[in-house]
């Protein structure tokens, strides 16, 4: 995780979590086919993908200046 709050270092780093997401989802669809798929790699993948959805959600915050109304 990017300790400061540059932007352009949390931009980057939003885009690699974004790619990370998109790869998860792709190899989740591929794995959830196959009739003989590892439940508990399934189910860890997709506990990951959580994850990377909820840092994203936060880096997203992060680049929105805070506006005090």
């Amino acid at each position: 995780m990017p300790s400061d709050d540059d932007p352009a270092t949390l931009a980057r780093h939003l885009t690699q979590l974004r790619e990370e997401h998109r790869d998860l989802d792709t190899a989740i669809a591929k794995l959830a086919l196959d009739p003989a798929c590892n439940q508990l790699q399934l189910s860890r993948l997709k506990k990951r993908k959580l994850r990377l959805k909820d840092m994203i959600a936060y880096f997203e915050n992060k680049l929105i200046p805070d506006l005090d109304a």
